[in-house]
């Protein structure tokens, strides 16, 4: 079951930052100032917490109460630390199958991605803080609850977790129609990381160099592309079909 999702006001924001509550974002009314308002910014500056300025009509529209100019979201699950998960994924003696999604923005997308990979018996999933889809009541409904089912892994930078996955002998393969490479080339009974990018960017390039393999589909219509859930959903029971 998930916990509340939505706090409101200065004190509360701050108290529950304090309390070490894990916030997916903090909304800050535009120009707002005074004491308690400098402690929040010195607050999330210091736990790096996602936040943005947004004018008051957008606060009015997240919450009918007096938000007193910040609105926070709570993340309805624990995020699982990734070495931690890594390590526990071999003593099981299984062998590692992550996702990594770089700033995947759209939150259905998302929600189903979530749900395909735990249906593949992904490990765990990975996400940045910055950039990236939050786990909220539209992510949690389009799962089908497998939110609550796979473990999900935040860190401050994605490259920051392939080098850790890469240290531990997990390759990581990019899903991107930069390469000439079929993901049927791929020997996905590695241990394997599959990372895939966001619905305009795709992947940042800065963290497609630091890639071991690159893979993408092959499309035979005229369309370019395809919806990155549904391309997601490909990659994962390709590697599903090899470890069969």
């Amino acid at each position: 079951m998930s916990k509340q999702t939505q706090i409101y006001g200065l004190r509360a924001v701050i108290e529950a930052i304090q309390a070490n509550e894990t916030i997916e974002k903090i909304f800050i009314q535009k120009g707002l100032k005074g004491e308690l308002s400098q402690v929040l910014e010195s607050l999330i500056k210091s736990k790096k917490i996602n936040s943005s300025y947004v004018p008051v009509e957008k606060l009015n529209r997240l919450t009918n109460n007096n938000h007193q100019g910040v609105v926070a979201q709570i993340s309805p699950i624990s995020y699982y630390d990734l070495e931690e998960l890594i390590n526990s994924t071999y003593e099981l003696g299984k062998t590692p199958f992550f996702l990594l999604l770089d700033q995947l923005s759209d939150v259905r997308n998302f929600g189903a991605i979530i749900r395909t990979a735990e249906c593949t018996g992904v490990h765990g999933i990975i996400i940045q803080k910055k950039g990236s889809a939050p786990v909220n009541g539209d992510a949690i409904k389009t799962s089908a609850g497998a939110v609550f089912k796979i473990p999900i892994c935040r860190v401050d930078h994605i490259k920051d977790a392939m080098f850790l996955l890469q240290a531990s002998g997990i390759q990581v393969v990019a899903a991107t129609e930069k390469t000439s490479d079929l993901l049927y080339d791929i020997d996905f009974k590695l241990p394997s990381a599959i990372i895939m990018g966001s619905e305009g960017r795709g992947i940042n390039p800065s963290v497609l160099k630091l890639v071991d393999a690159k893979a993408k589909l092959p499309l035979l219509g005229e369309i370019e592309s395809l919806n990155v859930s549904v391309a997601c959903g490909a990659f994962l029971y390709e590697a599903v079909r090899q470890r069969l």
